[in-house]
């Protein structure tokens, strides 16, 4: 079996972070390993808190995992700090990580902000030079790009713009009130679209989690970038599709429909 390990935070409620990412990992086929950024107390509302854990036991869960069972792609979530983002740099280096799919949390579906700005610049500086793919949705493609978007042009400038950067592809999610739910991936120079419609569900409490763990899980399994895309955005359209409906607020999806 085919493994992957998820480097990211976790979310008391079991709807995004390191619980979004196993669940999607064990249904998308590989063993599923973790290694905790953050614990957060947080639910479909918002988050109420986040317990950061130290630079030195981030390291030691990374060692425990490369050491042992060596993950044939790796998934990096909410990472809130520069020690840690450094940390995670030095590691992926170290062992000579493949496949490497970084989903740069910025901001929770809810709204609350998930990293501090000198952290966004460790980010850059170290981490995405590293990425295979790296997932941004509009709000974190701006940051990144620091262009502003506003159409779909924009979003291959922008994509354009990150990937010449970090030499890396980039899959530039829509939303956000852009489009339906038309994601752009741009990887050496070429860009494709990968269209969907929208699915009338506000319950999306953990999609950039789910849909970058799912492309992990393709890369892992030895699928080509374009097909670990096309079969994740399949995987997350059936999970939206499920309408799992919990919570007072944006909720979770249902990570486990085909069970």
């Amino acid at each position: 079996m085919k493994t992957a390990l998820t480097i990211a935070g976790s979310d008391s409620s079991g709807g995004a972070g390191i619980q979004a990412d196993i669940k999607t990992m064990t249904t998308n086929g590989v063993y599923a390993m973790s290694a905790i950024t953050a614990l957060t107390a947080q639910n479909t509302v918002g988050v109420q808190g986040v317990f950061e854990v130290t630079p030195d036991f981030l390291a030691k869960q990374i060692d425990s995992v490369f050491n042992d069972i060596f993950p044939d792609a790796v998934k990096i979530g909410m990472v809130s700090s520069t020690e840690l983002i450094s940390t995670i740099a030095d590691k992926l280096i170290n062992y000579k990580a493949e496949n490497i799919v970084v989903d740069p949390v910025m901001v929770a579906t809810s709204g609350s902000k998930l990293i501090t700005d000198d952290a966004i610049n460790t980010l850059k500086e170290k981490l995405l030079p590293l990425a295979t793919v790296v997932t941004p949705n509009i709000p974190e493609a701006e940051v990144l790009s620091s262009i502003k978007i506003e159409n779909a042009a924009d979003m291959i400038k922008a994509a354009e713009i990150i990937s010449k950067a970090y030499n890396c592809a980039v899959l530039c999610k829509g939303g956000h009130n852009m489009n339906d739910a038309n994601d752009l991936l741009y990887s050496s120079g070429e860009y494709r679209w990968f269209y969907r419609k929208r699915i009338d569900n506000s319950n999306t409490h953990g999609t950039g989690c789910t849909l970058s763990s799912a492309i992990a899980s393709n890369l892992a399994k030895g699928e080509d970038l374009h097909t670990s895309v096309e079969k994740a955005k399949d995987y997350i359209s059936a999970a939206l599709s499920a309408m799992l409906d919990l919570g007072a607020g944006s909720g979770p999806l249902n990570h486990a429909f085909d069970l």
